[in-house]
């Protein structure tokens, strides 16, 4: 069975040069370096002392070509100082040919980044995976082609798809007043570039993010029909949850704590140092530093104390319920697939 895709590998980047050279023992030196900087965002790096250590002091994360999950690769420096001592990032589509939150379901990663939208479909059919806080505001585009012009010009149009991207542009088309199901002619192509498609008019629009959507830009392939970074009402809410397995958790509950506090301080450093982090990234052979800078500047970091990760979930649970998506209500979602309680401790603890 091909691996599934996912909407950024619509677009793949070019060879980055910085990776050539890059040498992890100074690429974790550098994460010490920014890590050591957190004190300068107003909380100790330092976990808290009188906390026991974790229960496990290993942990799994998801690593993929995409730039705007950068938290999760700059909290490396910070879980080691909490008391992870082996931190291992699990490579797709080499180690894992899932994305989050199937990668949790399946037990090949501990904690990761994950779409809102799919979290709350695989919540509804009942996965196991439990939703811990908000990561960051917005970072989807929808791009259209030259006939279409607005998302209500998709109606009769052939929209592609590669994965879960259907989620998000079924709820984009039923918030202007389309039916989904029927006024969109679906296209399904995991094996197949969705910009060439576009470019080539086979399709009329699909969804990317970035980097694919800053490759697309600076190429001008296309234009943005919908951007949830900046446009209302999707860019009030998180676009990505930290997600983890619920066996994980009941497990582990002080090594899901210290590793939650490392990524919502990775958030914030990622606001607080765009410039630092690019870099970093780019060492390391993630992203190239020109785009990995472009995503932190673009993408709001740093919101998870100002936003609520429930009135997000309870948002985008009705969209996806009109739709017919979910059966389940907001509130049955809520309860069965989140735990604010490491999160509501942090928000006392890590006090802006």
């Amino acid at each position: 069975m091909e691996h599934e895709r996912c909407a950024f590998d619509a677009v793949i980047p070019e060879p980055i040069p910085e990776a050539a050279s890059w040498c992890r023992r100074d690429f974790v030196k550098g994460l010490g370096a920014l890590a050591g900087s957190a004190g300068l965002l107003g909380f100790d790096p330092r976990p808290a002392a009188a906390e026991p250590p974790p229960e496990t002091t290993k942990l799994r994360l998801f690593q993929s070509p995409v730039t705007c999950v950068a938290p999760q690769y700059v909290a490396e420096g910070l879980l080691h100082g909490e008391g992870f001592t082996d931190v291992r990032y699990v490579k797709y589509p080499s180690e894992t040919r899932v994305w989050p939150p199937d990668d949790l379901v399946s037990g090949e990663v501990d904690i990761a980044l994950a779409f809102i939208p799919t979290d709350i479909v695989r919540v509804d059919t009942g996965e196991p995976i439990v939703i811990l806080a908000g990561s960051h505001i917005g970072c989807v585009e929808l791009v259209g082609g030259e006939r279409v012009r607005s998302t209500l010009d998709l109606k009769g149009k052939t929209v592609g798809i590669a994965n879960d991207e259907r989620y998000f542009i079924s709820m984009f088309a039923a918030y202007v007043g389309l039916d989904p199901q029927k006024d969109i002619n679906w296209v399904t192509r995991p094996m197949v570039g969705l910009a060439e498609l576009l470019t080539e008019r086979k399709i009329d629009a699909f969804l990317t993010g970035p980097p694919a959507a800053l490759e697309l830009r600076k190429k001008k392939v296309g234009h943005v029909l919908v951007n949830i970074t900046t446009d209302k009402p999707w860019a009030d809410h998180f676009c990505c949850l930290v997600t983890s397995s619920k066996e994980f958790v009941r497990k582990n509950p002080v090594a899901t704590k210290r590793a939650l506090r490392a990524i919502m301080k990775a958030t914030d450093l990622c606001a607080a140092q765009p410039k630092r982090v690019a870099r970093l990234m780019a060492d390391k052979g993630l992203a190239r530093y020109d785009t990995a800078l472009q995503t932190l500047r673009e993408l709001p970091y740093g919101k998870w104390r100002e936003y609520n990760p429930e009135d997000s979930l309870r948002f985008y649970a009705l969209r996806l319920h009109e739709v017919g998506i979910i059966k389940g209500s907001p509130q049955k979602i809520i309860a069965e697939g989140t735990d604010w309680r490491f999160l509501n401790e942090l928000k006392n603890e890590l006090k802006a």
